[in-house]
């Protein structure tokens, strides 16, 4: 079946094709274009012109046609560029790639007017379109950025002193005033595996099976599901080898049945502070998890396109694989291209589990 024949099965017919039109319809952008008569210019369905007149509008199944007809791109919706998301995506991911050259020189994150001028838009533009791609500002992506690299520092043995100017800290004092934040407890900690550093936890039971719930001082760090409870907190020691582990504190218990309460019913959301770790590119792509609503899902390509990568949903998906925090950033939320359940870190049945509580809700 031909493109030309039936455009796509959604948009089998002229009366479909000009609801689309109507209602600006951004599904069936790059499926049709339509051309107006009355003003030479041809259109996405979703452009947000002022609605032509009935008789005036000719459909199209490619750029190509419209112009061989004769029309020329409208300038308002610019239907010879990507679709305004991809731009848009671009545009993100293009001052992203200028953010973390200018770290891996060495030199400070460009300001605001420096990568809005860099990427051909205004500073107010740029920063909206930077938050809607990313789920972040630029500050913050920066900001991640600098924590990945003092946590890889630190990590890699390096002093700490090379890894606060490595990081582009410019002072010590600015450092250690913004470590606790970045790493969840003191530089030399964090290089000791967590050494001096109090990880409170505790185990309970919800319809998932075993669950387990950690928090530094920052906010809860681990959200683990299994049915062993021991292998639960073998994996918490393994992830702070050096750090004291304080368990069943009874206020602590308060803190989990909330978690729980979360877990059961997951349209509630988690109003608990996080203490989320990982690179800066993860950071994007948990923050886009969290503002998928409950009932909803994306696929890999679409959470890749809502931070900006287009061809990443391989990353995206290590990013999900890497999560700490079931359910309050909420990977279970991501299928397949054809909306078939994947792979979970926590197994696909409690992902199945996941996806259908939140549909009865």
């Amino acid at each position: 079946m031909g493109s030309s024949a039936l455009f796509n099965l959604a948009y089998a017919d002229d009366a479909a094709r000009w609801a689309a039109v109507q209602a600006r319809d951004a599904g069936a952008d790059d499926v049709f274009w339509y051309s107006v008569r009355s003003t030479g210019v041809y259109c996405r369905p979703s452009c947000a012109a002022r609605p032509a007149l009935r008789k005036n509008v000719a459909f199209h199944a490619s750029r190509l046609d419209a112009e061989q007809a004769g029309f020329r791109p409208c300038l308002r919706c610019k239907p010879d560029q990507p679709p305004l998301a991809a731009r848009q995506a671009a545009i993100a991911a293009r001052a992203c790639a200028l953010i973390d050259a200018a770290a891996q020189a060495g030199d400070d994150a460009p300001d605001l007017d420096a990568l809005a001028a860099a990427v051909g838009v205004s500073r107010f533009h740029f920063h909206r379109i930077f938050k809607a791609a990313t789920g972040i500002t630029p500050k913050a992506y920066a900001n991640a950025g600098r924590a990945r690299r003092v946590q890889d520092g630190l990590a890699y043995k390096a002093s700490i002193t090379d890894t606060l100017y490595a990081a582009g800290f410019n002072s010590s004092g600015r450092f250690y005033a913004q470590a606790p934040a970045v790493l969840g407890m003191t530089p030399t900690a964090f290089r000791a595996g967590g050494q001096g550093a109090q990880i409170r936890f505790a185990i309970a039971a919800c319809s998932l099976g075993a669950i387990l719930v950690a928090s530094t001082d920052q906010g809860i760090c681990a959200i683990l599901l299994d049915d062993d409870p021991d292998f639960l907190v073998r994996d918490l020691q393994d992830r702070f080898p050096k750090a004291e582990l304080i368990g069943a504190e009874a206020d602590y218990e308060q803190v989990v049945s909330r978690v729980v309460g979360m877990v059961e019913h997951p349209e509630l959301g988690l109003d608990l502070p996080l203490d989320v770790r990982g690179t800066a590119f993860q950071q994007r792509v948990w923050q886009a998890l969290r503002a998928i609503p409950a009932g909803r899902t994306v696929s890999y390509a679409e959470l890749a396109e809502l931070v900006g990568l287009p061809k990443g949903a391989r990353a995206v998906a290590g990013a999900c694989a890497a999560n700490a925090l079931a359910v309050a950033i909420p990977c279970h939320r991501v299928v397949r291209n054809d909306g078939s359940i994947s792979g979970y870190r926590w197994g696909v049945d409690r992902k199945a589990a996941l996806l259908d509580r939140e549909r009865q809700e």
